[in-house]
């Protein structure tokens, strides 16, 4: 088990391109205050700002600590939990990101590495685990996806820990310091694979009664690009407990094609939750709610995706049409598109 952890440096320790600090950070004044008081959801700001941590979930706990600071949690304390088993086909990343007040906690999974190739084999590794969630549908046991299932158990216990200290007041870091206050907003988030581990862990937080005080601190789980997590009545109980499927906001840019996997010839899964796609070009372009993504049927469509990242680099994507994009799985086009008008970037421009 890898547990690393490290403290923000102040806005004063940046180094952005600019050579005014204060003038571009923070992204946002008083982020952490925006954090604890949202109570509608899904929010943009919060939206922005957990896109951008899972982003950069694929750098190291220096990088996504710094990054935070920039959008406007400065100081926070940050600790990397990671647990490998190539054999296993385990490679599962959690970054905790906690303010410097101590109320607001992101937890925040790393997704699919492109050269790792455990991470591919986690995404394969469909066959699906017997699990037991106490629902209002009932308790199951539901059919869900092993691999996924199996990277989250992998890490799960030492991010409780975490977050218990952090509800008693003390800093997410393993013998770190008593904070100004306890954890009272708790936010999950991930891409892809991480996007898949946040839903799951949320659940797994809602519906344990081991975890009751972690819960009350949840306010809202939110993925982009995320796959599939389990059966059509998995994601059906799922979707009828107030606190889990109403509290899970899903994230679709164009025509990423992660969430539309695994494909039908992988067996039945479904989605629970609102989703939210990317539509448009250009000034129309826009986030809009529409129905939840289903199952891609033609198998040649998993062939084809990943040509649409070529043809996009031939600019050819107009003239061949793809149903399904690996181009726009990339996390920063969803950073870019939950970017606010108005907005600097986490690189201050």
């Amino acid at each position: 088990m890898l547990i690393k952890n490290v403290t923000a440096p102040t806005y004063a320790d940046l180094r952005p391109m600019k050579p005014d600090i204060t003038a571009t950070f923070p992204v946002y004044q008083k982020l952490a205050e925006t954090l604890a008081s949202a109570t509608k959801h899904p929010d943009p700001i919060v939206a922005h700002t957990l896109a951008t941590c899972a982003g950069y979930a694929y750098s190291d706990v220096e990088t996504v600590s710094m990054i935070m600071a920039r959008m406007g949690l400065h100081d926070n304390h940050c600790l990397q939990v990671a647990e490998s088993v190539d054999a296993m086909f385990i490679c599962s990343t959690a970054f905790l990101v906690q303010s410097q007040d101590g109320k607001v906690v992101i937890l925040c999974y790393r997704g699919t590495e492109p050269t790792n190739f455990v991470n591919w084999l986690t995404d394969a590794d469909i066959y699906p685990d017997r699990v037991s969630f106490t629902l209002d549908q009932g308790s199951g046991p539901f059919e869900v996806h092993g691999g996924f299932y199996r990277n989250v158990r992998a890490t799960r216990y030492e991010i409780v820990r975490a977050l218990e200290r952090a509800l008693k007041g003390k800093s997410v870091r393993p013998g770190g310091r008593a904070m100004p206050h306890a954890l009272s907003s708790l936010y999950i988030t991930g891409h892809s694979l991480g996007a898949a581990m946040a839903a799951l862990l949320a659940v797994m937080i809602r519906t344990d009664p081991a975890y009751t005080r972690i819960a009350a601190t949840l306010k809202a789980t939110y993925t982009f690009g995320q796959p599939m997590l389990g059966s059509p009545d998995f994601a059906a109980a799922c979707g009828s407990e107030k606190l889990v499927g109403d509290q899970l906001f899903r994230y679709r840019y164009a025509q990423d094609m992660v969430p539309a996997l695994p494909p039908k010839a992988s067996g039945p899964f479904a989605h629970f939750g609102p989703e939210y796609q990317y539509q448009g070009k250009g000034d129309d372009a826009h986030w809009a709610p529409v129905a939840s993504t289903t199952q891609m049927g033609d198998i040649l469509d998993l062939v084809a995706a990943p040509l649409s990242f070529l043809a996009r680099q031939l600019r050819i994507s107009r003239t061949v049409p793809f149903r399904y994009s690996l181009y726009d799985h990339s996390p920063q086009h969803y950073i870019a598109a939950l970017t606010p008008p108005g907005v600097r970037s986490e690189f201050g421009d």
